[in-house]
């Protein structure tokens, strides 16, 4: 099921808060934070809210970056592992592990860790990770009834390769905050925007899509 017939009540989306200008450092791990209220019809919601449309987010945000950047980049599904590349598998941006879920009644999360790859640097490889968090929020109310959600991407630990070290540290630091980390924070509130349309694709893998008849047994 896709969420095409969604467009008939799409879900609103507010940005929160501008959190692009983390500082850089020199030296050290960096991050990035950015998150969104959607408000969705109540009745949408709990058709898929099942671990099987977390895993489809986590797929909705990789469609995405290949559609951002026009097919430049894109991700190589493997049993062990997912991996951004830039044109060709011979150019291996970041190497993530299979991913992480979490879920409870009232929110979920999908996390990648990453391993390796040309963008990160040798002393932050397996210490970084990209998450994608939901949290249901008290409803609005309203006609029909309504419900928040807190969507919130986060990257931390993360060691960027273009930032160097040594004399070039601060330069290096300043070139990341000025390219590498504005595109990220543009795709990604880019693809805060894009949930509006609750467009959520099927997932690659399908590794949850056993469990959404449980999820539903719980509901009920």
């Amino acid at each position: 099921m896709t969420l095409l017939a969604a467009r008939r009540t799409p879900a609103q989306v507010r940005l929160i808060g501008a959190r692009e200008a983390e500082r850089v450092p020199q030296t050290g791990a960096v991050g990035s934070v950015q998150e969104a209220e959607v408000t969705v019809p109540a009745s949408l919601l709990e058709q898929v809210w099942s671990p099987e449309y977390l895993e489809r987010l986590g797929r909705a945000y990789w469609r995405h970056l290949t559609r951002a950047t026009v097919g430049l980049i894109r991700v190589v599904y493997a049993e062990d592992s997912r991996t951004v590349v830039l044109l060709s598998p011979r150019l291996p941006l970041l190497r993530f592990r299979v991913p992480d879920y979490e879920t409870s009644a009232e929110s979920g999360s999908v996390t990648w860790r990453i391993e390796r790859g040309l963008l990160v640097a040798a002393e932050g490889r397996e210490d970084g990770f990209l998450r994608i968090s939901v949290e249901r929020r008290p409803a609005t109310g309203g006609p029909g009834g309504a419900e928040r959600l807190r969507v919130r991407l986060e990257v931390r630990n993360f060691y960027p390769w273009l930032r160097g070290g040594g004399r070039f540290a601060r330069f290096g630091a300043w070139l990341y905050g000025q390219t590498q980390l504005r595109i990220h924070v543009l795709i990604c509130n880019g693809f805060l925007r894009s949930l509006a349309r609750l467009d959520l694709p099927p997932s690659r893998v399908g590794a949850l899509a056993g469990e959404i008849e449980a999820a539903a047994d719980d509901r009920r």
